[in-house]
Formats: C-alpha cells, structure tokens, sequence
C-alpha cells in the first residue's frame, strides 16, 4: 500500500517562552459571610488608635510597595462594607483604612497558567520603524482557583520579523467598572427568553420598565414585585435576570499605566469562574475605520455564555451579551470585516464541526452552517477555530484545531473563498504544529492550542499555548502555507 506524503509548510519556533508569574498580584474585594462581617468589623473598632497605627505601619510596610495604589483600593473596599459600621461610630482614617485592608486579598492572576494567546496589532503605530509593527499580544491567564482572565504583553516585530518585547511590569491593575447606564427592554426580553426565563416572572418584572431602563428602575421594579403580598416571584427567574443585567458593563484603564498592567479580571457573576479563550481581532468597518472585537466564554462553574469585548484604545472596554438561537458552546471567531454586507463568524455550535454565521446585528446570530467536519486522523475527535480569519490575496487562511488519539491536540490550516467562505478551497491534511518534546507536559497535556494569528512580512506570526501553562511563539511563510494547502485539497 502507497503511503501518500503530504506537503507540509516549515514552521519555525522562536526560542522565547511566556511563562507564568507568581508575582503579578492583583487586589480583590474579600468579604466573609454576612454574619462575620460585623465582627470582624467590631474587632478593629475596638482597637485604639496606637494599635491600629501600628496595624496599618505594618501593612504600609508589607504590601505598599506590591500595588500602584493600595490606599485607594482600601478606601473603595471599606466603601463596600461600610453598611455594616455601628451607628454613630466616628472613624479615623486609619481604622477605615484598616477596615479596607481586613476586607482585602491579593491574588496571583497568572500564578497556574498563562496560555490560549491571540495577537493583533497595536491601535498606536506612531514611531515605529519602517516595515515593523507594534503588536498586543493577548493571553488566558489562570490563577488559584483555576479562574481565568485576559492580560496583555507588547512589543514590536521587525522587518526580519524578529521579535522585541517590551517589559512587563511588576504591577497589574485591575480597572474601574460600570454598569450598563440603559438597556433595551426589547432585546433584554429576548435574551430572556432564550435562557428559558420567559414567564410571568419575567413579564411582571418587565411590563413596568420603559423601552430603555436602567440598572436602578430594574432593581426598584424587582423589589417592588418582591414586596407585592399577592405573587411570590420566583427566585430562580430573579437571579437570572441579574445575572443578564450584571453580564454587560463597561470597565476603563488608568491611562498612565502600560498595556502589561492591564488585566480584565472576572466582574459579573455569569463569568466567576473565568474568563476563557479570548480571541481578538482588529475589525475594519466599510469607511475604513478599524475597531478591536474579541470574542470570549464566560464561565459560572455551571454553565457558559459567550460574550463579546468592544475597544478602540485596550483602555476602555465595553462587554456585550451575545444573542441569539446560534450562540452556543465555546470558540466564536469574527471575521475582520463584513462579507456581502454581512457580519460573519465562525463558531462550533455542537462541539465537533466548524460552522460559519452570518448577521446584519454583531450582537443577534441566529442560524450557523457546517462548513467542516472531522476528517483526518488528528482530527477525529473534533475541530474547530483557533481565532479569527486572516484575509489574505488568495483567500481567507484560519488555524483550526484537530483532536486526536490520547486526546492530543494539533494546529491545523484551512483556505476558505474570499466571496463565499463556506467553501473550502485549500486545507492541509497533516497538522501543521504538533506538541513535541518540550511542549507535550503541563496542565493539560499533549496540546497546542492559539487563539489568533496575523501576517508580517509574508509570515504567518502564530502565538500558541504550550499544554495550557506557557505560550511560545511560531512563524510560517504565508506564500508556501497556501501552496501546501491548495496541493493538499
């Protein structure tokens, strides 16, 4: 029996790894059950004032120098427990910030993993040399708890796409957030209904609220209903109806600080156990103007929503429920632009093909196509994306994911039609990057795995996990990847 040799492309492999760090903590509200919060409190009421000093001289002197702005993040963690100070209790600022300081935990966000990269170029070209580029490169960063989220490295690819990488600091910031200040009662209804909330619960709630409510106008409404002797709401309904309204909000960045201080930490309680596999893509509108989307997984410990990250700067971010009959299950991937005047992105709604959707809405999807199916060894498994389209003269080229035997995961490639991207019109047959030696132990072993790539340079810049604890970075000429695709359909 002949054995058929498939074209392969020649990947090369930077020898820079991105590993964990166990020092990048972060600050984070801590509040026991209710019951010991007023003792805890009571306890360093009842101190004096010597040994508060003394307290907080030892606190300076152990966790200052660890954070940008420790006394800011006391006086905004005692704001959070303040309900529960005694009546007429005047406070010295140093017993609140005490206080703060009792309700407050550092957390290493990167201290298991930092892993699922994807990689865009950066919003701010200016004085870069020519033929580089400034990148942003993000990751799926894993701490105690196994609960993930988004941190960012930058720097800058030469013309020889050689790699600079800027340094990252010591500190990391999580940002200030607010609530969505109104929402559409229509399109809220509608998700509702999709997460199976839909009924008198529900209506009762929303039949009093204008067409565009607020966080406030839906909380009075739920405490008015609570309070009506004639109908008990169902709790679970009221839950779920928070849970919908905490999932879209806007967090913003101190600008001073350095992309690698950014971190988009868990907010809502629909994403408390992470944040996961956020793939960011540079969008171009039809005017030419181009704006940052990343699709991502929100995870409860229970169930998942897909959600979508908004920004022109990574200062700002706004974060968007996804909507509709196909979104479902993990791994959406936008295209970078629209195609014959719709949105269009791939998605794996039954958790073993690759699909393709399309939209007029970003936010409302609805039906989902398969365009691939498990047809290689390495893929029998399942496949899927590993992050968004990347346009190219011949066709648009996406990274895909093969599952295979011992449950080992592989990067493969697809050429789908610039017009029509539900046609395949080159594939490789043999995967492109395999674990190896060096890369097949971690948390989870034998995988690769990416959540985006970009071309410089006619090269293919892949930033890609290593068995989900560290992520390195491949490159690949662009012009024989496609050459070995089209020879391989």
């Amino acid at each position: 029996m002949d054995i058929i040799k498939y074209p392969k492309p020649l990947v090369r492999r930077k020898k820079t790894k991105f590993n964990r760090d166990i020092s990048r903590v972060i600050t984070r509200l801590h509040v026991p059950e209710n019951s010991r919060t007023p003792k805890i409190i009571n306890r360093v009421v009842n101190l004096n004032e010597n040994e508060a000093e003394k307290l907080m001289e030892r606190i300076h002197f152990e966790f200052f120098d660890r954070h940008r702005d420790i006394t800011r993040v006391l006086k905004k963690h005692f704001d959070a427990v303040a309900e529960y100070i005694p009546r007429g209790e005047d406070l010295s600022e140093t017993k609140k910030m005490l206080i703060g300081a009792y309700f407050t935990m550092e957390y290493s966000v990167e201290s298991a993993a930092l892993f699922n990269p994807s990689i865009v170029p950066h919003p701010d070209q200016s004085n870069v040399p020519e033929g580089s580029l400034r990148y942003i490169m993000s990751f799926r960063s894993v701490g105690e708890g196994h609960i993930s989220s988004i941190s960012f490295h930058s720097g800058i690819i030469d013309n020889n796409n050689s790699f600079t990488f800027d340094p990252v600091s010591e500190f990391v910031e999580t940002p200030n957030i607010q609530l969505n200040p109104v929402y559409d009662r229509h399109l809220f209804q509608l998700k509702l209904s999709e997460m199976n909330a839909s009924n008198e619960t529900t209506n009762r709630v929303l039949q009093q609220l204008s067409p565009e409510f607020t966080y406030n106008n839906l909380k009075e409404r739920i405490n008015e209903l609570k309070s009506n002797p004639d109908f008990p709401p169902d709790s679970e309904t009221i839950d779920i109806i928070y849970w919908l309204a905490n999932s879209n909000y806007e967090i913003k960045f101190h600008t001073e600080y350095g992309i690698s201080e950014r971190v988009i930490f868990p907010t809502s309680t629909n994403e408390s156990s992470g944040i996961e596999d956020a793939r960011f893509v540079q969008f171009f509108d039809e005017d030419g103007e181009s704006i940052y989307y990343a699709t991502y997984t929100a995870y409860n410990g229970f169930s998942i929503l897909p959600q979508m990250i908004k920004t022109k700067d990574f200062i700002t971010f706004k974060i968007i429920t996804l909507n509709g009959k196909a979104i479902q299950n993990k791994g959406m991937a936008l295209f970078p632009r629209k195609i014959n005047g719709k949105y269009a992105m791939l998605s794996r709604q039954d958790g073993e093909n690759n699909h393709i959707m399309y939209s007029d809405s970003l936010y409302f999807w609805q039906e989902s196509k398969i365009i691939q199916e498990p047809e290689m060894p390495w893929e029998f498994v399942q496949i899927g994306n590993c992050g968004s389209p990347v346009e190219t003269n011949e066709g648009w080229l996406v990274l895909t994911h093969g599952v295979g035997p011992m449950r080992q995961y592989c990067i493969g490639a697809i050429l789908l039609d610039l017009e029509n991207p539900e046609k395949i019109i080159g594939r490789l047959n043999e995967p492109l990057i395999t674990p190896r030696e060096g890369e097949r132990e971690g948390y989870v072993p034998n995988v690769v795995y990416t959540c985006g790539s970009l071309i410089h340079n006619n090269r293919l810049i892949i930033p890609y996990a290593m068995s989900d604890i560290m992520s390195a970075i491949a490159t690949v000429s662009v012009s024989e990847l496609i050459s070995c695709m089209k020879q391989s359909c």
